[in-house]
């Protein structure tokens, strides 16, 4: 290599290493918000609720600086080729990170409308979509900084369980609706709070999918 070349590289590696610090601290913050807002509604905490819903502008700043970053990068670097493409990789993941930010918001609005209630039912499939999922935007921004398609596989296939665990949540709460109108409304907003969960699965696969494609050039077909 060249020594401009050379020089190149280590320019590009040190910002790269800066912006995914800067996602990995983005995507904790998700997992945390995730997490919280969960436990918000299983313990009817509006406080947490109120603040998973203020603490997400921490998570837009990020969403802000690293997108700015990647935009300068391509700007005044030019960079080719597989350069090119884990940088506009690292851009989309933001963007997937900040739906799924987004839709924990959501889960918290559904406890501070029905967190004075007493819950139709205990919470069991919903806690365990929300381990699944935050497993899988771990995984996913893992397989990213590593580029390991294997993990990247794992990831999507895990969100099969979480649509298992969508439509189980749905049935039961039909049939709970069905048994009994006056629960109809709750019912209604833990449908949601699970197509919410579902909805951040989908994220974190969108995200394993851009790895595969940024290491083997080939978008990802499920069995």
């Amino acid at each position: 290599m060249d020594p401009k070349g050379h020089e190149r590289k280590v320019y590009f590696d040190k910002k790269m290493g800066e912006l995914q610090k800067l996602l990995l601290q983005m995507g904790g913050l998700v997992e945390e918000s995730i997490a919280r807002a969960v436990q918000s509604l299983k313990e009817q905490d509006l406080e947490l609720a109120e603040a998973v819903c203020r603490d997400d502008d921490n998570i837009d700043d990020l969403e802000s600086k690293i997108e700015e970053g990647c935009l300068t990068f391509i700007a005044t670097q030019q960079p080719m080729a597989k350069d090119l493409r884990k940088i506009s990789t690292l851009f989309k993941m933001v963007t997937n990170l900040e739906r799924m930010a987004d839709n924990a918001v959501n889960i918290s609005q559904v406890t501070c409308r029905i967190g004075r209630e007493p819950l139709i039912k205990p919470l069991v499939d919903i806690p365990r979509m929300t381990q699944i999922t935050q497993r899988m935007v771990k995984d996913a921004l893992d397989s990213y900084i590593q580029e390991d398609v294997g993990l990247a596989v794992q990831t999507i296939d895990m969100d099969d369980e979480v649509d298992q665990l969508n439509a189980q949540v749905f049935r039961e709460l039909l049939t709970i609706m069905m048994e009994n109108p006056r629960t109809i409304t709750q019912a209604t907003y833990l449908i949601l709070v699970s197509r919410y969960l579902e909805r951040i699965a989908d994220h974190a696969t969108n995200i394993a999918e851009e790895v595969i494609f940024l290491v083997t050039g080939e978008k990802h077909s499920r069995q």
